[in-house]
């Protein structure tokens, strides 16, 4: 679980539009408006390295200070430049460690089952699971063991559990998680003796016609020269 929270520094900004959108831009930061819950949203801006090490932390909770109080807030829109697809504008929204919330977590497949063992293939069929937990308790992952699946076998989201009491598993339970699978074997068509003696039939056919073709020229050229 995770314990504590990348912190991005923030500022407001004071204008807002095109122009004072480019400028913030132009100064190495991203435009974002931090939305909070029954409170009018306020535009912010973020240095931009910052914000890519943010992200690659893996964390989807964030802190950040606002008005000397610390905050939690997590992502709820990114948006892209259509060429570079770097990212031109964030939306946050704040929560509140005491309110459980609703996200969305990594699912990781561990173990090597028995039926890979026998030779059949593993599918993951689904990446992420849909939580309900507190701020303060968001797990980097969920853990899924499928030592004992075995050849010809799947598993659900009803078979997926946490250790975490506070962690509630919101994604449908008749949602497939992983199957294995026999690796399918292609059969050889056989060549039946009538398809051998049509071929042959045909290289035949070819080879007369040549042969007449080469007669009747050869008789015509007789005839030209009387």
């Amino acid at each position: 679980m995770s314990s504590s929270y990348y912190k991005l520094d923030i500022e407001t900004r004071e204008f807002v539009g095109k122009k004072s959108t480019k400028a913030v831009r132009r100064d190495g930061k991203i435009p974002s408006v931090l939305y909070f819950k029954g409170d009018e949203p306020k535009n912010i801006a973020i240095d931009k390295i910052k914000l890519y090490q943010a992200l690659k932390s893996d964390q989807r909770v964030y802190e950040v200070e606002l008005g000397g109080e610390s905050q939690y807030v997590m992502v709820k829109a990114v948006q892209y430049h259509p060429v570079t697809d770097e990212i031109i504008h964030l939306d946050f929204m704040r929560v509140r460690r005491s309110e459980k919330m609703t996200i969305s977590v990594p699912l990781v497949l561990v173990g090597k089952p028995i039926g890979v063992i026998e030779g059949g293939i593993l599918s993951q069929a689904l990446n992420q699971i849909e939580i309900s937990c507190f701020p303060t308790n968001v797990p980097d992952q969920i853990e899924v063991n499928v030592d004992k699946m075995e050849l010809n076998s799947s598993i659900s989201i009803a078979d997926v559990s946490t250790d975490d009491e506070e962690v509630e598993i919101l994604s449908s339970s008749e949602i497939n998680v992983a199957t294995i699978t026999a690796p399918s074997v292609e059969e050889e068509v056989p060549v039946s003796d009538d398809d051998t003696a049509s071929e042959d039939g045909e290289d035949g056919e070819d080879e007369s016609s040549e042969d007449q073709k080469s007669d009747d020229g050869s008789d015509n050229s007789e005839e030209s020269k009387e």
